[in-house]
C-alpha cells in the first residue's frame, strides 16, 4: 500500500471531459468553455499547492482516469470508490489515513483560489480540533479537514443544507469543529463573477490559467458583466 506524509492535501477532482464537468456552468456559457475553466482550475491548483508543509494528493473520478495533462505527470493520485458523493469522500479519508496520514484536508477542484494560509490554518487547527469546515456561500463548504476518520458524511450531499447537517452530525458523535471563514465555490455562472472579481483584486499570478480564461469569457460576453 502506498504511504502518505502526515499532512495530506486532497483535491477531488473529475477528469476534465467535455460535458462531464461544471455542468450548471455550462448551461450557461456551453460545455467547452465550462471545461476549459475546470482545466485551468486542475493546473492552477497543482501549481499553487506543488510545494508546501503537506502532501498534494489528487482523489480522481472515475477511477483510473488521469489527470496528468492539467496536473502533471508526477502528481499523485488515488481512486475515488463509492455510490454517491458522501461515500466517495468518507473512503477518500478512510484510505488517506489507512496509509499513514494524520491530518487530511480536502478540497474540491472548483475552488482554486483557496490560499496556503487557509490550507495552513485548516491543519493548524486540526492539531486540536476533529473536523474544520470551509463554508461556502451555497450552503455547503468548500474546505473539509479531519484528525482522523469520521463517519461524517452519510447524509444527503449536493442540497443547500449540507453544513447545517454536517454540523449537526459533528455534534451527534461530539466531536471538536473549527469554522473558517465563508467563502464559495464555482458551480455556477454567479460564482464565475466572483471569482473573476477576486483575480483583479488578488492579482492574475496567483491563478495565470483561470485568469486567462475568465479573461476570454469577457472578452466574448460569457461573463455579462
Amino acid at each position: 500500500m502506498a504511504r502518505y506524509r502526515s499532512d495530506v492535501l486532497v483535491v477531488m477532482a473529475k477528469v476534465p471531459r467535455l460535458g462531464a464537468v461544471k455542468t450548471r456552468l455550462a448551461a450557461a456559457v456551453g460545455a467547452a468553455p465550462a471545461l476549459a475553466l475546470y482545466a485551468a482550475f486542475l493546473g492552477d491548483i497543482a501549481a499553487r499547492f506543488a510545494v508546501g508543509g503537506f502532501e498534494l494528493v489528487w482523489a480522481v473520478d472515475p477511477p483510473g482516469g488521469d489527470l496528468t495533462p492539467c496536473v502533471g505527470a508526477a502528481a499523485r493520485c488515488l481512486d475515488q470508490r463509492g455510490a454517491d458523493l458522501g461515500e466517495r469522500m468518507g473512503n477518500c479519508f478512510a484510505d488517506l489515513f489507512a496509509a499513514g496520514a494524520r491530518r487530511v484536508v480536502m478540497i474540491g477542484a472548483d475552488a482554486p483560489h483557496l490560499d496556503a494560509a487557509r490550507i495552513a490554518a485548516a491543519f493548524a487547527a486540526l492539531r486540536d480540533a476533529d473536523v474544520v469546515l470551509a463554508p461556502s456561500r451555497d450552503g455547503g463548504y468548500c474546505l473539509v479537514g479531519l484528525s482522523s476518520p469520521r463517519d461524517l458524511f452519510s447524509i444527503r450531499m449536493g442540497t443547500a443544507e449540507v453544513l447545517q447537517r454536517t454540523l449537526e452530525r459533528a455534534a451527534s458523535l461530539h466531536l471538536r469543529v473549527v469554522r473558517q471563514a465563508p467563502t464559495f465555490d464555482v458551480d455556477e455562472i454567479g460564482d464565475a463573477v466572483l471569482l473573476a472579481k477576486w483575480i483583479e483584486e488578488s492579482g492574475t499570478a496567483l491563478l495565470p490559467r483561470s485568469a486567462a480564461v475568465l479573461r476570454a469569457w469577457r472578452r466574448d460576453g460569457l461573463l455579462g458583466v
